[in-house]
């Protein structure tokens, strides 16, 4: 008999599902409402689009007075206030953090944060009452899923639909909702914050079936634009140079490819220094401006792994992050030999998870198939759970239980659970990683 994993509930037409981009310096927040289609960025001022929230808390000297985000960052200066900046390196690193005289655990700190940013969603929905929340990070590795679970726990949620991802996915769900003509070919995005510059290239293979989508990023960490302040002889000179390295990166990532659309984002294109590289980038393509595309993408994740979408069905994004082959066995179901799931790929590694129950008789041993979506052969994992004894009953019974620890190691753990009352469990547990 094989367990499905645990339903999670149904959401029901007016569930609130909301997308938080998780960001070091700031975040921001977006919201929909389940079976709509339109995605709202969650604004610090009502009526403007200041979406940003300062990634920051500050605390007033002698009482638990805590201010965050825009507030925070104004009182920074002030006499008798502590900023904590930068939350997410700071709970990354997992130190204590030392603080008018007392000592903080910094993934509390996160968390007060987070709490206290989404109360500007009371609005639509107070924490209580949002029935999915997806938060996406710039690299979601193991570490950053350890904080983020962390955090999840301790916001008073009142759902399990709660995923993570990282700004490539989101970038990937974003496009997978726009008009089809702006991804028919490649698509690029260019995030800037006066300093680096990350670009990402989205192709998709249209020769697969479901259709394989690929990001390419690169980090560029010497693009700097300089700040306002600075002399206007010294600020010209410096605008030219980005703009001269900016137009070569766009013309290398554009060499011999065919780009449909390109979006640039964060706030070091504000400044009206690009005009060369702008110049080449709108021709015969079109170019949008704006900041808030990875917490829309956030949103429309959601709804993907909620109620998939057509185009969500007929693509599968395989980024460094996901699952790139098929995993099952073959297996006996009702007297006849049939091939059941286990993981699929297409999923992040850090979100899967499979739980089933089985029946093995004279082998002790399981073979895995593992099809890999590069269109390479299957081949085969055998995990072996030791010799059959002379007493033992025809069939036992085991409990299979998959998951992965990193991108390419699956972890399989398989218990005993005996066979009636005359054959009871013998407590044993087979626990074991296998590399894909």
């Amino acid at each position: 008999m094989f367990l499905e994993k645990k339903e999670k509930g149904k959401l029901h037409t007016g569930s609130v599902l909301v997308g938080y981009d998780l960001g070091d310096v700031c975040s921001q927040i977006s919201y929909c409402i389940y079976g709509q289609e339109d995605v709202e960025t969650v604004a610090t001022v009502v009526g403007t689009r200041q979406y940003n929230i300062p990634t920051m808390l500050c605390k007033r000297k002698g009482v638990n007075q805590w201010f965050y985000g825009k507030d925070a960052a104004k009182s920074a200066d002030a006499e008798g206030m502590f900023p904590v900046e930068r939350l997410l390196s700071l709970a990354r690193k997992g130190d204590m953090i030392e603080l008018d005289g007392e000592s903080y655990d910094p993934v509390a700190l996160l968390t007060l944060f987070l709490k206290r940013s989404l109360s500007l969603m009371s609005f639509i929905a107070t924490i209580d009452k949002i029935d999915a929340i997806l938060f996406t990070v710039e690299e979601p590795d193991d570490r950053m899923v350890e904080i983020l679970s962390q955090v999840s726990a301790n916001l008073g949620l009142k759902t399990n639909r709660i995923f993570f991802q990282s700004h490539t996915e989101s970038f990937y769900y974003f496009m997978l909702h726009q008009p089809p003509e702006l991804w028919a070919y490649q698509v690029i995005a260019c995030e800037h914050d006066g300093r680096k510059l990350k670009t990402y290239r989205m192709e998709c293979n249209k020769r697969t079936t479901p259709i394989v989508v690929l990001i390419e990023e690169q980090v560029y960490e010497t693009l700097v634009i300089p700040a306002e302040t600075e002399e206007e002889q010294v600020r010209q000179d410096a605008y030219r140079m980005a703009d001269e390295r900016f137009l070569g990166i766009l013309k290398k990532m554009c060499e011999g490819r065919i780009v449909s659309s390109a979006y640039l984002l964060g706030d070091g294109f504000r400044s009206e220094w690009n005009k060369k590289s702008l110049q080449f980038l709108c021709h015969n393509r079109r170019v949008f401006q704006g900041n808030n595309l990875f917490s829309r993408g956030a949103c429309y994740g959601l709804q993907e792994k909620l109620a998939p979408s057509e185009a969500g069905e007929a693509h599968v994004f395989l980024g460094k992050d996901k699952l790139k082959a098929n995993i099952g066995m073959n297996v006996l179901r009702q007297g006849k030999e049939s091939y059941y799931a286990l993981l699929d790929a297409g999923e992040n590694w850090y979100e899967v998870t499979k739980e089933c129950e089985f029946l093995l008789a004279e082998d002790r041993e399981l073979t895995f198939v593992i099809t890999p979506l590069d269109g390479k052969g299957a081949e085969t994992k055998t995990v072996r759970l030791g010799e059959k004894a002379g007493n033992d009953p025809p069939f036992r019974r085991y409990r299979l239980a998959m998951s992965m620890s990193a991108p390419e190691t699956v972890r399989v753990t398989v218990a005993d659970l005996g066979f009636g009352e005359f054959f009871p469990s013998a407590g044993q547990v087979w626990e074991e990683t296998f590399a894909l």
